[in-house]
């Protein structure tokens, strides 16, 4: 561990004997990157140029996303994610602030440099990623560095593309917290993984990945949930291709369509409907409820051009 990995562990361990100045409701283990959205009217072919309708930069990066939905649902939220030791870094994390969210623990890698993301969308809501997070994931040691953020919240969002996902799960778990987990784990890690989780959330991609079956109606994510369930979960939430989420628990389900509204761009749809339905199962509300919450967050999210959620406080 560095000698800045320790002071973080260090500041982290002080601010969890210290009670946090307060409860803290929720964590979010996952990426931190700057976001630069661009609207034009169609993509460009080979050697060939578009004009930029519309251009957005945002602090961005899925965990980052969740957390700032969280906050604007009301939630005391904490980051734990990679920044690089760079002015574009700094810059995040003084937004995530203005945000009200807790970055203290947030990792500044040395000689590295912060995630980007290039958004592009066409008009309709077609989009292209374009994405640098190299060197930006969290290891097992600067998990086991915010220890003391983990066991601090009611529950905590575990972003399953990080490679020490297992690592920040045990640790919530083992405490007792509520774990979330965003995305499918892989194969070598999927036991244990669902094993420590109460809530699983997939996207159509993910689920197929998750559950060998492809989320082409509602009766198959139906089924698919219920497989899920069976391995330890309490609460899984699967999007059915072109259609709609799909929430199940072990006593019932409900699925709730897409939006009629027009799309202007899908992104961070999922991220504000993890963060919304964390939000309501934290403060206690019903799975049907929760999971209301979270398809109306996400529905609301696909109507501005971004992944950054507006779903409340600024």
């Amino acid at each position: 561990m560095t000698a800045t990995a320790r002071r973080q562990a260090r500041i982290c361990r002080e601010r969890y004997l210290a009670g946090f100045g307060g409860e803290l409701d929720i964590v979010v283990v996952g990426q931190i990157a700057r976001d630069i959205v661009l609207l034009v009217d169609e993509l460009p072919g080979a050697r060939a140029a578009a004009d930029v309708r519309e251009r957005r930069e945002l602090l961005g990066g899925k965990g980052a996303n969740q957390a700032v939905a969280c906050a604007q649902l009301g939630a005391s939220v904490a980051l734990l994610g990679v920044v690089g030791d760079d002015e574009v870094g700094t810059a995040l994390l003084a937004q995530a602030r203005a945000d009200h969210i807790d970055v203290v623990c947030v990792v500044h890698r040395r000689e590295g440099r912060t995630a980007l993301i290039v958004n592009v969308v066409e008009r309709g809501g077609a989009w292209r990623y374009l994405e640098d997070f190299a060197g930006t994931e969290l290891t097992e040691a600067e998990v086991e560095g915010a220890r003391g953020t983990l066991v601090a919240a009611s529950s905590v969002i575990v972003q399953l593309q990080q490679p020490a996902a297992l690592a920040a799960a045990t640790i919530a778990r083992d405490a007792g917290r509520r774990v979330v987990l965003d995305g499918a784990p892989p194969a070598d890690q999927r036991a244990d993984l669902l094993a420590t989780a109460d809530v699983v959330r997939a996207d159509a991609k993910e689920a197929a990945l998750l559950t060998g079956s492809r989320m082409d109606s509602v009766d198959t994510a139906v089924r698919a949930a219920r497989s899920v369930l069976a391995e330890g979960p309490s609460m899984v939430a699967l999007a059915v291709e072109a259609e709609g989420d799909l929430f199940a628990w072990p006593d019932g389900h409900v699925f709730i369509p897409y939006t009629a509204d027009p799309t202007v761009d899908t992104t961070g749809a999922g991220d504000s409907l993890i963060a919304a339905l964390t939000v309501a199962l934290t403060r206690g509300e019903s799975p049907e409820a929760a999971a209301r919450a979270a398809a109306a967050a996400a529905g609301s999210t696909v109507g501005h051009l971004g992944g950054r959620p507006a779903l409340g406080r600024a």
